[in-house]
C-alpha cells in the first residue's frame, strides 16, 4: 500500500471518529436558554478559589505575558490547519531583536489548572477533552483523532492551557498597570460547554470572571472583538449578562454564523468580503466611540485578531498590515484616553506575516506612548485632542532578523510545511 493510500485510509477513519464526536457534542449542546442564564449567574456569584495564576510582577517588567510553552509542536500535525502554531514565539523573538524586550522583561504565566478551568467550563466538557475525537473536532485537524489522548494533552492542550493562564494573568496586570498584552490567547470560539475553531478553552470569559470574583472594583467589562470571525464563544457565555458589553466587528459571511450567540452583541458592525482599510477603520472607530459612550466598563478585553489581513484564507477581508497597526492604535488611543484598563490578546491570523504584524503593532504602540512600563501610565496629556488622530500612521521600520527566516520567505515556508505532510 502506498503512503498516499495509507494517509487516505487514516484520514477517512479520522473523519468517522470526528463525525461521531460532532453528533454527540451537538446532542449535549441542546440546552435551554434558562439553563445557560442560570449557569452564568452562578459563575458570576462564585468566590474565586486559591489560584496560582495571579503571579506578582516586578516594577522592571513590562506587563507583557509570554512563555515558550505557548508554542505547539504536534509532530507536524499542526501544519494541517492554517493556524500558525508557532507565531507566538516569533512575535517574542522579533520584540527581543527590536531591543524592546528581554527574557527578564516579560511576565511568565502558569498553566491553568483543572480547578481554574472549572470556574467557567463544565466538568462534562473537560471530561470530553480526554477523547481525541473531540479534540480533533474542536481543532479542526481530523487526524488528531488517531493520536492517543495523553500525547495530545502534552503537545497540544497544555500549550493552550498556558495561554489561557496568560490571559487570566494579563487581565489582572491590566488593572494594576493600566494595560497588558498576552502574546497568546484570544480563543473566542470556546465557551463554558464546548469549543470550536481551534479554540479549546474560554480564556476571555475566564479572565473576566476571575477579575469580577477577585476584585470588587471590577463589576463591568467590555469585550472589543476585532478578529475577522464572530466571537461566539464569549458571546454564549455572556448571553443576557448586563455586566458585560460586547462589541464585535466581523465578517458575517464566514464561520461561525452563530445566531444564538449574536443576541449577546451590544454593538456590531458587519464587514463584507474584501473590506479595505478606509471602510474597516471607519467602522472600528465609530463602533468604539459609540460603545464607550453607551457603557462605562471597569476593564476592556481587546481581541486583536490579525485574520483581517489582505490574503488571509479564512478572514477574507482586505485590510493591509498598515491598517491592522492603525486599528490597534485606534483602540488603545480611545480606551486609554478614558483611563480604562485594557488587556490585549492576539487571537486568529492565518498567514506567515501575522507574527511580524503583531510585533510591529506592539512596537508602534510603544513608539506612540500608548504603552509604557510605568504603572498607571496615562496618555491624556500625550496624545492630541480627540479628532486630530485621523492621520494615517505607517508601520515602524521592519524587523528583518529572524532565526529561521520564515516570516521573510512565506512561500518557501509553506512549501516546506506541505512537504512535511
Amino acid at each position: 500500500m502506498t503512503l498516499l493510500k495509507i494517509r487516505s485510509t487514516l484520514f477517512r477513519f479520522a473523519v468517522i471518529l470526528s463525525a461521531s464526536s460532532i453528533e454527540k457534542s451537538d446532542r449535549l449542546s441542546v440546552k435551554s436558554t434558562f439553563t445557560v442564564m442560570a449557569a452564568s449567574a452562578a459563575a458570576a456569584s462564585r468566590k474565586l478559589h486559591a489560584t496560582e495564576l495571579y503571579v506578582p510582577i516586578k516594577p522592571t517588567q513590562w506587563p507583557i505575558v509570554y512563555t515558550n510553552q505557548y508554542n505547539i509542536n504536534a509532530f507536524g500535525m499542526q501544519n494541517l490547519h492554517p493556524f500558525d502554531a508557532g507565531k507566538w514565539g516569533r512575535v517574542f523573538q522579533m520584540l527581543k531583536e527590536s531591543g524592546m524586550l528581554s527574557e527578564a522583561d516579560i511576565v511568565t504565566p502558569k498553566e491553568a489548572s483543572s480547578q481554574d478551568l472549572l470556574f467557567v467550563h463544565t466538568q462534562k466538557y473537560l471530561d470530553n477533552l480526554t477523547w481525541s475525537s473531540v479534540v480533533a473536532r474542536i481543532t479542526e485537524v481530523l487526524p488528531v483523532a488517531l493520536v492517543p489522548n495523553f500525547i495530545l494533552q502534552r503537545i497540544l492542550l497544555k500549550p493552550l492551557r498556558y495561554q489561557t493562564g496568560g490571559t487570566i494573568l494579563a487581565a489582572k496586570l491590566a488593572v494594576e498597570r493600566g494595560w497588558a498584552i498576552n502574546i497568546g490567547g484570544g480563543f473566542h470560539h470556546a465557551h463554558g460547554e464546548d469549543g470550536g475553531g481551534f479554540c479549546v478553552y474560554a480564556d476571555i470569559t475566564l479572565a473576566i470572571r476571575f477579575l469580577m470574583a477577585s476584585n470588587p472594583k471590577i463589576q463591568k467589562a467590555m469585550i472589543i472583538d476585532l478578529d475577522a470571525h464572530q466571537g461566539n464563544g464569549h458571546e454564549r457565555d455572556f448571553l443576557d449578562d448586563e455586566s458585560v458589553y460586547i462589541l464585535d466587528v466581523y465578517n458575517g459571511a464566514i464561520y461561525p454564523r452563530d445566531l444564538k450567540a449574536k443576541a449577546a452583541i451590544k454593538k456590531r458592525a458587519n464587514c463584507l468580503h474584501h473590506t479595505k482599510d478606509e471602510e474597516y477603520l471607519e467602522k472600528v472607530k465609530r463602533t468604539i466611540e459609540e460603545a464607550l459612550n453607551e457603557f462605562k466598563p471597569d476593564i476592556i478585553v481587546y481581541n486583536a485578531g490579525t485574520d483581517i489581513l489582505l490574503g488571509d484564507p479564512l478572514g477574507r477581508l482586505d485590510v493591509t498590515a498598515e491598517g491592522i497597526i492603525k486599528r490597534d492604535e485606534i483602540v488603545f488611543t480611545k480606551v486609554r484616553a478614558k483611563n480604562i484598563p485594557i488587556v490585549m490578546v492576539t487571537s486568529g491570523g492565518y498567514t506567515m506575516q501575522t507574527a511580524g504584524i503583531i510585533a510591529n503593532s506592539i512596537l508602534n504602540l510603544k513608539e506612540k506612548n500608548l504603552i509604557s512600563k510605568e504603572s498607571g501610565h496615562s496618555i491624556k496629556d500625550i496624545f492630541p485632542p480627540e479628532g486630530n488622530e485621523e492621520s494615517y500612521i505607517p508601520p515602524i521600520k521592519e524587523v528583518d532578523a529572524h532565526p529561521d527566516k520564515e516570516l521573510l520567505e512565506p512561500e518557501k515556508t509553506m512549501k516546506k510545511k506541505q512537504s512535511e505532510l
